[in-house]
């Protein structure tokens, strides 16, 4: 039965996506992994791409497309394998370029990571797009894992429309409900990211980051895995 007011709806389902919240999970360790390895700023550029992604998935659930996840097999067969491929590609990235970079830097452990107050410059891609290591690619990773997770499409399907009012826009409500879950991700996130900084001047050399690398990417290899090997 749908909750009688639009208020009531909100306060309702905040809190249920703030325990979602809390549990630790994909999006908790890439932006993690952003704020240990490269610093404040990236590691919100994360955080931004994925309540992005989890912004675009709500408006979807209400307008009712996402729910081809729950009533199409072969279309959550197709994101499924999307999202595997896609985290299992960027987790062996990561634990590719850990060994690489433990090849060549011999003697970088004993060289601190750069603080937040000075931030290194990404080198520019081609034709002026932002290198690899830049804050947008850091808000195009959070948001593209988190479009190509069908499981955060199938939550919202399971549950917005328990929360959404009669007599309102479904495509409104959806926006606002998910709205909701992007400022506790964000409050989250901004208390992970804030205490990492703190442990951050703790982690000194190339071997620390290896071991982030190696963690995050071994994360997103399971992550991916579990996508291959679950059912509908």
């Amino acid at each position: 039965m749908a909750t009688t007011t639009i208020p009531s709806a909100l306060g309702s389902f905040a809190v249920v996506a703030g325990l979602v919240t809390l549990i630790p999970g994909l999006d908790t360790a890439l932006v993690l992994r952003s704020a240990l390895v490269q610093g404040r700023r990236h590691a919100f550029a994360t955080a931004l791409g994925i309540t992005t992604g989890a912004l675009i998935w709500g408006a979807a659930a209400a307008v009712g497309i996402s729910a081809l996840l729950t009533t199409s097999r072969d279309a959550f067969t197709a994101v499924r394998i999307a999202g595997a491929a896609y985290m299992i590609l960027l987790g062996g990235s990561m634990l590719r370029a850990s060994f690489k970079r433990r090849g060549e830097n011999h003697g970088d452990d004993a060289d601190p990571l750069p603080s937040d107050s000075v931030e290194q410059p990404t080198a520019p891609g081609p034709a002026g797009r932002p290198g690899p290591g830049s804050a947008v690619s850091c808000w195009l990773r959070g948001a593209t894992t988190n479009l190509l997770n069908p499981k955060v499409g199938v939550f919202y399907v399971a549950m917005l429309p328990q929360f959404i009012p009669r007599h309102t826009s479904h495509l409104l409500m959806g926006v606002l409900l998910a709205g909701v879950h992007d400022v506790e991700c964000l409050i989250w996130f901004s208390v992970l990211i804030i205490a990492s900084g703190f442990a951050r001047a703790w982690l000194h050399g190339g071997r620390a980051q290896r071991a982030l690398d190696r963690i995050t990417g071994s994360v997103l290899i399971g992550f991916g895995l579990e996508l291959v090997l679950s059912e509908h």
